[in-house]
């Protein structure tokens, strides 16, 4: 046991994080995306738009997801009829499907943008209302005990101007006449009144119909083709070769700077040389041969008369199209603590950045927009838009932004919002959003050494509160929705399998798609959501369904967790370890929250892959050892004039015996700042060790002396 003990405290101290005193990396190159598909194995298929679960509305117990029937072909040749149709190469369609939509036809519902179908037809009419992020006024998102909480505001009108046009909007640029012939571009936010005057269906068909969608979208790629003809390149419409497209597939895109623009077309065109295949979530079996040779004509984007966007200042891969729109750091009143909307910094010079936080927006692109440029309201450092991946960046990386909820975790972070809602019924995020994020996650975790793991790379529903006042108040999106699978594919790092039977921990992993646990509350409180695949699973307090769900004390306290879409207190998601507790026939057990929690983990159907990797369980003699929700340092490390921050445990304990899974090792550490002058603010390092732990949905720290750190497989459960 000795020579164990040592090889862990080993591996232990090769994971501790070095003191901050070293320069920031050379900026990285964008990380490429890998071969398009390959996320997912072809498995068999749902049938179209599947029935909801057949559990009542109230029923207590989840349905479990029914075997799917075989997959089909129709859609491949419903792609290839729209192509002839309209004289679209038929590469061509199924590169710009893939991007807006995987090829899915999502159950006839609209994605965050109001977007249809494979195409992605937008209908402005159908566009989700939203609230702001941060508007309950249920959590600090500075997190920040030292400094008055950061009261949650509505933006001034005068920020209604403030944004700079959105994708499709009234007021971007039209493409010119010139000499190119060029019609101005059909309002992004409203393609398929278009879609239906060229196909000669009706809007309602467009939307609900997968095949009169491919047919729609191609008549919008015809017509875009034509309009970029001319006299000196009258073959122009007519051409079947996909490298003549992109012109069309630029504008397809509906964005109105040339970079989100090409950014589109690159990452279309890159499918069409990688290749794809993938069974859709209505069981469709769809591939499109990879095309190496193919060279487009990049210059076609010029012909589109499309503004160019503000990159400077931005920090993003050079494939990206980032837009430069700063978030306000300005004094309030006289008062030198009263000042919006972020800390100044200088990371990572002075502290390591750790973590990538991933939240989702509930509002739309250009509200989101107003709200940061709001000097009383909170930030991030970069919002994601969905319709075409564009990223706008509000803050330097060196600072800190107010986002997490947590003021540990905005030390050591960097918040990305993207375009979208956690719970409004049936709503997807497009292809182009994911790829656009992981290109800039890659990016940011090559430039600053951050691990491309669920313990750096963390929902905002994975950020722990801070003490157990706040662990209630505490944000749950992304959720459930939130494709992690796919998303660490794209990141080049797929979860997979790293060890046996008794490796002793359990990564999770759902196949997304054709994975549809119930959830309620998507739209009215206790009714059942629409089918959606999903990247979580439920957790039990017995092998059975029809057992409780475990408690979270901290989340409902005194209460019983629910299945409700944004209440997290018994679920586990994709990517995310934990020490394996045992096995009974389809069930799997895992530590949770200081409990023992079931999942249904099928070996035909499999909801997780066996794992190993370092545990934490309480040293010997010790009674419970309590958990923590931010790793500051010990009162001792605190300067003259720097108040002391308390090392207040949360209300989660966990028992002799038990063994979590680690994430990260950690000293102590504190930012100071608490006036609006950065030469007062001061980082605080402490000599206490802390060890990031999977203690439910999310993380949590525990001292180092409280605990033995142990390769996971040292001792196998039964």
């Amino acid at each position: 046991m000795r020579g164990t003990l040592t090889v862990a405290a080993s591996v232990a101290a090769s994971l501790l994080v070095a003191l901050p005193t070293y320069a920031a990396p050379a900026t990285a190159p964008g990380v490429p995306v890998p071969a398009a598909g390959s996320l997912h194995a072809a498995v068999p298929g749902a049938p179209a738009f599947p029935a909801a679960p057949a559990d009542p509305a109230n029923s207590a117990v989840p349905a479990t997801p029914a075997s799917p029937a075989a997959p089909t072909a129709a859609r491949q040749a419903a792609f290839k009829v729209a192509a002839g149709r309209y004289g679209v190469p038929e590469s061509v369609l199924l590169g710009v499907s893939y991007l807006e939509s995987r090829w899915d036809a999502n159950r006839g519902v609209p994605s965050v943008t109001a977007g249809y179908g494979p195409m992605h037809l937008t209908d402005a009419r159908a566009a989700l209302p939203g609230t702001p992020h941060h508007s309950e006024g249920a959590e600090d998102p500075r997190g920040d005990d030292a400094r008055p909480a950061k009261p949650a505001s509505s933006p001034p009108a005068s920020t209604a101007s403030a944004a700079p046009p959105a994708s499709g909007s009234a007021s971007a640029a039209p493409v010119t006449s010139g000499n190119t012939g060029a019609a101005p571009p059909v309002d992004g936010a409203q393609t398929v009144d278009e879609a239906a005057r060229l196909s000669g269906l009706p809007a309602e068909r467009l939307v609900t119909d997968p095949d009169a969608n491919l047919l729609g979208g191609a008549a919008l790629l015809a017509r875009y083709q034509k309009d970029l003809a001319d006299a000196k390149d009258p073959g122009l419409a007519a051409s079947r070769d996909p490298a003549d497209w992109y012109g069309a597939v630029a504008r397809y895109s509906g964005a109105d700077d040339v970079q989100t623009a090409r950014q589109f077309a690159d990452e279309v065109f890159s499918v069409l040389r990688e290749g794809a295949s993938r069974t859709t979530d209505d069981g469709q079996q769809v591939s499109l041969p990879a095309g190496p040779e193919i060279a487009p004509r990049m210059d076609q984007v010029d012909r589109l008369g499309l503004r160019e966007a503000e990159a400077r200042n931005t920090e993003c891969p050079k494939r990206l199209a980032c837009e430069w729109f700063p978030a306000p750091y300005q004094k309030l009143s006289e008062d030198p603590g009263d000042y919006g909307n972020h800390d100044l910094s200088d990371r990572p010079h002075n502290q390591r950045i750790q973590y990538i936080v991933l939240h989702d927006t509930e509002e739309t692109y250009d509200r989101t927009l107003k709200l940061v440029a709001d000097p009383t309201y909170v930030s991030w450092h970069y919002t994601i838009r969905s319709a075409d991946g564009h990223i706008a960046q509000h803050v330097k990386a060196r600072d800190v932004a107010w986002h997490a909820g947590n003021w540990y975790v905005n030390a050591k972070s960097i918040g990305i919002e993207h375009e979208g809602f956690l719970a409004k019924a049936g709503s997807w995020y497009t292809e182009a959003m994911y790829r656009s994020s992981a290109r800039l996650v890659g990016y940011l975790a090559k430039r600053y050494d951050i691990p491309l793991d669920r313990a750096h790379i963390l929902g905002h529903d994975n950020v722990p509160g801070t003490v157990p006042g706040t662990v209630a108040g505490m944000h749950v999106d992304p959720g459930p929705y939130w494709d992690w699978g796919h998303y660490f594919a794209l990141l080049h790092r797929p979860f997979k399998s790293t060890g046996g039977a008794h490796g002793g921990l359990v990564t999770i992993r759902t196949d997304y798609a054709h994975y549809r646990p119930r959830y309620t509350g998507c739209d009215q409180a206790g009714v059942d959501c629409p089918p959606h695949g999903s990247a979580s699973v439920w957790l039990h307090t017995e092998p059975s369904d029809s057992a409780p769900l475990v408690k979270d004390i901290g989340r409902r306290p005194g209460g019983e967790s629910t299945y409700d879409v944004s209440d997290h207190g018994a679920r586990a998601t994709t990517g995310q370890q934990y020490a394996l507790a045992g096995r009974e026939g389809d069930w799997t057990a895992i530590w949770y929250l200081g409990q023992l929690a079931w999942f249904r983990n099928p070996r035909e159907a499999p909801t997780a892959v066996n794992a190993t990797g370092l545990i934490v369980t309480p040293k010997p003699g010790r009674g419970p050892v309590p958990v923590y929700g931010r790793a500051y340092p010990e009162p001792e490390a605190y300067p003259a004039g720097v108040p002391v921050q308390a090392i207040t445990p949360l209300q989660y304990v966990i028992p002799q015996g038990q063994r979590y899974s680690v994430g990260l090792v950690a000293r102590g550490e504190y930012y100071y700042a608490v006036t609006f002058d950065p030469a007062t603010h001061t980082v605080v390092r402490g000599r206490t060790l802390y060890y990031q732990i999977q203690l439910g949905h999310r993380v949590a720290f525990v001292k180092a002396d409280d605990v033995n750190i142990l390769p996971s497989a040292v001792r196998a459960p039964r």
